[in-house]
């Protein structure tokens, strides 16, 4: 079937007492059919969850991390299920191995997982269905079958080509698992994962105890050592689930909320406070000028310090302080400026958000990073590992330097927006370093310009690559495009509409109870409501 659309196209608000979004529509009917068996907004989270890694591989997987905000009863919570790197690992062995720089796949990218253990943790805290009962979607859908998307068959077509030099014994697995014949599966094809199915089986019996601490970990352990990797077992069976107090913001009548480091949200709320001091307007150029040396300058500076809290050397309060970000707003010219540290690159993520009909809302990502991630799976576990170690820097002395048992700066980030204390709304805008730029660009949309969720995520965007580069899509308005090429901006066109950020956004209308909800045009993005 023809993919291309010559039109422009335009969707509407959707509204629903309790709702599930994602960028998947799998995914979300995962989340809406728990919904509607009596699940909270976390029960039905985390079935989306879990569907992600069979539906959405080509982001995330078994060997993903998660960050998540909750919303219940009013009360906030953020669990940060980011995992560590192995013990062993080291500058010094990486070294030794002839790396000067942490790889993009293989062995040594991996990072411990984190997202099943924080499905388990975060649903004995919060859910009301059972366990088993929450992971039944995705179960489903790897052993039956689920019908291939049409952006999840791009990426994996891209994907596969961007891997198709890893071959060999280490990478056999994963060939196995994701191509068929050699080639990706195409949109509308049928797809199953039986190694998958099995595992997801043991999590739903166990809550992941088989995972890291039985048959599962000691799987992952005899396939590192097979091929010279550094986790172990015992990294497995020590990972954790972190409960951490999210950060917030006054911004336009809202209060946003994102997670502490290792995270990168709180660049978000140090952009926006330097945004604070200056006035924008959509579709300008000087605005849109303003608006990329703020994210340029909270961006660079979230890169040189922010990394696994026990090893920053600034705290949050110092990375927030109003006085330094107010004169870092003053910083500002007319011209583009080249900032030292910051080097975005384009990666991968899935966000996806619920609400119940009492009012509980759940903002959760997941990620394997770059796509696939590693681009290795441990046979006949169906778990894809992550690569999040490619954030670690080989600079010694910078707070984010490659080290044993040590979380790296990480780029996944749920949001959050409350108002007069009360819960308002979840959202998120998956993509790698995007993912800040994103939450900045349509917040901004939505709280001082008073567009709606849906609105607000059409807007088209930029997003700053390091130095003077600056992405832009192509329906920016052509007169602010001229205006970044006469400040200086080296303006880039987008060879595809993926790198630009694929985001959701739920707010609660607490007067009405009802739920109002935007999705993604860049991706498949769904809305599932119930009544």
């Amino acid at each position: 079937m023809n993919q291309t659309y010559p039109y422009p196209s335009k969707r509407s608000l959707t509204y629903g007492r309790a709702m599930a979004l994602a960028s998947n529509p799998s995914a979300s009917a995962a989340g809406r059919k728990i919904l509607e068996t009596g699940g909270n907004a976390v029960d039905a989270a985390i079935a989306m969850a879990a569907a992600q890694v069979v539906v959405e591989p080509t982001s995330n997987g078994l060997g993903s991390d998660l960050f998540a905000i909750v919303a219940m009863n009013d009360a906030l919570y953020g669990y940060n299920g980011s995992g560590k790197s192995p013990a062993a690992i080291s500058l010094a062995a990486m070294k030794a191995k002839g790396y000067d720089a942490m790889p993009d796949f293989g062995i040594e990218a991996a990072g411990v997982p984190g997202a099943v253990r924080a499905w388990a943790d975060i649903h004995k805290k919060h859910g009301r269905l059972p366990f088993k009962e929450v992971l039944t979607p995705a179960i489903e859908y790897a052993e039956k079958g689920f019908v291939l998307s049409p952006t999840v068959a791009r990426l994996w077509a891209m994907e596969l080509e961007k891997r198709k030099a890893n071959r060999g014994p280490l990478y056999d697995a994963f060939w196995a698992q994701f191509s068929f014949e050699g080639e990706a599966p195409k949109a509308g094809d049928v797809v199953t994962f039986p190694d998958m199915a099995r595992t997801l089986k043991s999590i739903a019996e166990d809550g992941g105890v088989a995972f890291y601490k039985g048959t599962i970990a000691e799987k992952i352990e005899a396939f590192m050592k097979k091929h010279g990797g550094f986790m172990r077992k015992s990294d497995l069976a020590t990972q954790e689930t972190l409960e951490v107090k999210p950060l917030s913001l006054s911004f336009e009548g809202a209060e946003v909320w994102e997670l502490p480091p290792n995270g990168q949200g709180i660049s978000v709320l140090m952009a926006l406070e330097i945004l604070k001091h200056k006035p924008t307007s959509p579709d300008d150029g000087k605005s849109a000028h303003v608006i990329a040396e703020a994210i340029k300058r909270a961006m660079t500076d979230a890169a040189k310090y922010v990394t696994d809290p026990e090893f920053m050397s600034l705290s949050p309060e110092d990375l927030l302080n109003p006085d330094y970000l107010k004169k870092s707003s003053d910083a500002i010219g007319e011209e583009a400026e080249t900032v030292r540290y910051g080097n975005p690159l384009d990666r991968s993520t899935v966000y996806f958000c619920a609400g119940d009909k009492d009012g509980n809302m759940v903002s959760m990502i997941q990620s394997n990073y770059d796509g696939f991630g590693a681009g290795i799976v441990v046979p006949e576990t169906g778990v894809s590992l992550n690569n999040r170690l490619l954030n670690f820097t080989f600079e010694e002395g910078h707070d984010n330097c490659l080290a044993g048992g040590k979380r790296p700066y990480h780029t996944i980030i749920p949001g959050f927006l409350t108002k007069e204390g009360k819960p308002y709304g979840a959202f998120g805008v998956m993509g790698g370093f995007m993912q800040p730029q994103g939450h900045v660009q349509t917040l901004l949309q939505l709280l001082r310009y008073g567009r709606n969720p849906q609105a607000a995520l059409d807007a088209p965007r930029i997003m700053w690559t390091g130095e003077k580069d600056l992405v832009v899509e192509e329906d920016y308005d052509a007169d602010a495009v001229k205006e970044l090429i006469r400040r200086g901006h080296r303006v880039i066109r987008p060879p595809h509409d993926l790198d630009m950020g694929r985001g959701q956004y739920m707010l609660y209308d607490r007067d009405r109870k009802v739920y109002i909800g935007g999705t993604e045009k860049r991706c498949d993005g769904t809305i599932s409501v119930t009544e």
